[in-house]
């Protein structure tokens, strides 16, 4: 641990991490990969809190697009989080990583309530947390549920896993010459109104100096060597 920078962390993760080719659904293989990245970081003795997305079951503004009502969008959204948390609880077990899921919301015969005193002592007893249903209320992303409960768990960086391996100013897939940031405040983030994160998480974040980073998940090790203090993405910060 001593050669360790981050000692608690908070990942978020959106739920195309876990779908398959398609990019529908919970794929086994894809999601036993994912398992091996959180595993190799907690083997560092690394406290990990791990908030899904769901974008692999469910897109709230497919719903409303369609004349669904926001509020229930969203819950069905909330709902599809904790689906694909018991995904990774169960690959996560089966790896060998204790992990404990913990919801916004009550569902109480297949996970915990959140409850932050809880959550902090089960990653103090070495055990992955996972916490879905968002924030618990609709019209607020897992973005922003993400760094909601990094300040609350004492999280010392918010990681925000995507595809692509930095922020850029322009959509690296359209722009072969867009260029990436090795670092942007807060307030340059939300000037530039970039979208790879919510406003709104990233104005929490600011709010409470939690500084942000955004790294490609699958380039090999990124996670693992960026608790280990190197340079890997780009860091939103004061």
């Amino acid at each position: 641990m001593s050669d360790v920078r981050y000692k608690r962390i908070l990942l978020k993760m959106g739920g195309e991490a876990l779908a398959g080719p398609g990019g529908f659904g919970i794929d086994p293989q894809r999601a036993k990969e994912v398992a091996q990245v959180v595993k190799d970081v907690h083997d560092l003795g690394v406290q990990i809190a791990l908030v899904i997305g769901a974008g692999n079951l469910w897109r709230g503004s497919d719903g409303t697009t369609h004349g669904m009502e926001r509020s229930t969008a969203d819950h069905i959204g909330m709902l599809a989080t904790v689906m694909n948390a018991l995904a990774m609880k169960d690959v996560l077990e089966r790896g060998g990583v204790v992990t404990r899921v913990q919801t916004a919301f009550e569902v109480r015969t297949i996970a915990e309530p959140y409850i932050r005193l809880r959550a902090i002592r089960h990653m103090e007893k070495g055990r992955v947390v996972i916490i879905a249903g968002g924030t618990g209320n609709p019209y607020f992303t897992t973005d922003s549920a993400g760094a909601l409960r990094a300040m609350e768990l004492n999280a010392e960086v918010m990681i925000k896993a995507t595809k692509v391996g930095a922020i850029y100013d322009d959509d690296p897939m359209k722009n072969p010459n867009a260029k990436p940031f090795a670092r942007l405040s807060y307030l340059e983030f939300l000037s530039l109104r970039l979208r790879v994160l919510d406003t709104t998480a990233v104005s929490l974040c600011m709010d409470n100096n939690m500084p942000i980073v955004v790294l490609n998940f699958w380039q090999k090790d990124s996670v693992k060597r960026l608790v280990m203090g190197e340079t890997v993405g780009t860091t939103i910060s004061a």
